[in-house]
């Protein structure tokens, strides 16, 4: 029997597919443990250059399954806590993970499929994918997924979507910032290919440092601490053994070794 997240490694790109289709991928508590799992191992494999996130279905992810709010409505405060804990800790594992991250949105996408769009790095969406932030229409908020939503639309957007909970096609995703790029349900694939090649050229430690940088410096204060910072990083990285062989590389018109299978 096929599990509720499926993992492949193949051309040092790992494709982690939500394989729950008869509910629409939504999320339960051992989908999030198995997801959280999943990230954290990837995170650690060198020899992993990038990470696609796809779903199994129509759907690419419900958000919160109906059975498990169920059982959730009978939890008490620290339940509930612990609970709220573990999605906010599946979504920092993915957000965090050093290679780049690609989500690949064949259908709609609600809550914290939401969630899960806005903690990769690059998302494609079909237009016919739909997107909701819907948790005030059952009295709750979009807590856990907030940071990377609000990130990734920012907070003029946020006030509307988080409040109102209405649905947005994909057009409007791509606009406000939640999705890069629209592709036609028979290129989905060949535009995540093609973003991936593109990212098979940059070196790995400088996309995961370029990571780090962009979330220390969004919305950071322009002062002498943060120019102080960005200089160190960009210090360390042209003294390093990639850097060396990436500069060394373009002057001798060569590929560079991390372009080597």
């Amino acid at each position: 029997m096929a599990g509720s997240v499926l993992v492949s490694v193949a051309s040092r790109v790992a494709r982690v597919t939500l394989n729950r289709p008869e509910v629409h991928n939504a999320f339960d508590d051992r989908l999030i443990d198995e997801l959280t799992a999943v990230f954290t191992r990837l995170a650690g494999l060198a020899d992993v250059r990038a990470v696609v996130l796809a779903a199994n279905g129509r759907s690419f992810s419900a958000g919160a399954d109906l059975n498990w709010m169920k059982r959730t409505a009978g939890y008490s405060q620290d339940q509930n806590l612990a609970d709220a804990r573990r999605l906010a800790g599946m979504l920092k594992a993915l957000d965090r993970m050093p290679q780049p991250t690609l989500a690949l949105v064949q259908g709609p996408a609600y809550g914290g499929g939401v969630g899960l769009v806005a903690a990769c790095d690059i998302a494609v969406a079909v237009p016919e994918a739909a997107f909701s932030l819907s948790e005030v229409k059952l009295g709750l908020l979009p807590a856990a997924i907030s940071p990377y939503v609000v990130a990734a639309i920012g907070a003029r957007q946020a006030r509307r979507y988080f409040l109102t909970a209405e649905r947005f096609d994909a057009a409007e995703a791509m606009r406000i910032g939640l999705v890069h790029t629209l592709a036609a349900r028979e290129e989905l694939e060949p535009t995540g290919s093609a973003i991936l090649k593109a990212l098979a050229d940059g070196g790995p430690e400088a996309q995961a440092a370029s990571k780090a940088l962009i979330a220390r410096v969004a919305g950071a204060a322009i002062d002498d601490a943060l120019i102080e910072d960005t200089a160190t990083r960009i210090a360390a990285l042209r003294a390093g053994a990639e850097g060396r062989e990436g500069i060394a590389a373009f002057l001798e018109k060569r590929a560079p070794r991390w372009r080597e299978p």
